[in-house]
């Protein structure tokens, strides 16, 4: 195992002055049978899942100095998703290294999306604690590039992206409704809100109805994204 954890710590670019944390962080709950619930990562993943939503945030906010929440929130979703975190782990080979029970590693529990992500979000996590925080954003600004790139290069109408997610879960089409119009004259400040299908409505403010569009659709979207993450 010793031997794993240093190619591991080879590929990520930092070798751990506390091991026992790089160990946590790939010991998923159903090693062991689950009987040593206190050493897995699940504690690890709560605060990376932090961690890595401040470094994404910086990012954004640093290259999209204009945007306003509901433009910026579809691409902080995009970052921090369980879906782009296990990429970043297939792309350090974090699988082979990880901690699994029999039947999880009989079952391929090593490359599932979900095993991945929370290791990944673990890793960042156990690097912060080891390291400190500027240690911890390199790594972020290492292996989230090509992801980071790809939201800067690619960035999607916050209505856009909640029309197709929308289609996808056969929820039908967003409606906006204008609430509320207040503010001067010469600065308006437009209230929206958006309802689709079953779930809750969410609101978004703007100098402008589609601009308040706009961050209400982010703004549903971001949530209900969130919930399933």
């Amino acid at each position: 195992m010793t031997a794993d954890l240093a190619a591991l710590e080879a590929r990520i670019g930092h070798v751990f002055g506390n091991r026992a944390l790089l160990t946590q962080a790939l010991t998923h709950s159903s090693f062991d049978d689950g009987r040593d619930r206190n050493g897995d990562n699940q504690r690890l993943e709560f605060l990376g899942d932090r961690v890595l939503g401040l470094f994404a945030a910086e990012r954004l906010c640093e290259r999209f100095e204009a945007a306003r929440e509901g433009g910026l929130a579809p691409r902080l979703n995009e970052l921090v998703s369980r879906k782009t975190c296990a990429r970043v782990a297939r792309r350090m080979e974090l699988g082979p290294a990880l901690r699994l029970g029999k039947s999880e590693f009989r079952a391929g529990g090593a490359d599932k999306e979900s095993i991945l992500g929370d290791a990944c979000e673990a890793l960042i996590a156990a690097i912060y604690l080891d390291a400190g925080v500027d240690v911890a954003r390199a790594f972020f600004d290492r292996w989230w590039a090509e992801e980071l790139a790809a939201v800067t290069a690619k960035p999607k109408d916050p209505k856009s992206a909640l029309q197709e997610w929308a289609a996808r879960k056969g929820l039908g089409q967003p409606a906006y409704v204008l609430s509320e119009r207040g503010g001067p004259d010469h600065r308006p400040v437009f209230r929206v809100t958006v309802t689709l299908g079953p779930l809750a409505a969410a609101t978004g403010e703007g100098g402008s109805k589609q601009e308040a569009e706009r961050a209400a659709a982010g703004a549903l979207l971001a949530r209900e994204k969130g919930k399933h993450k």
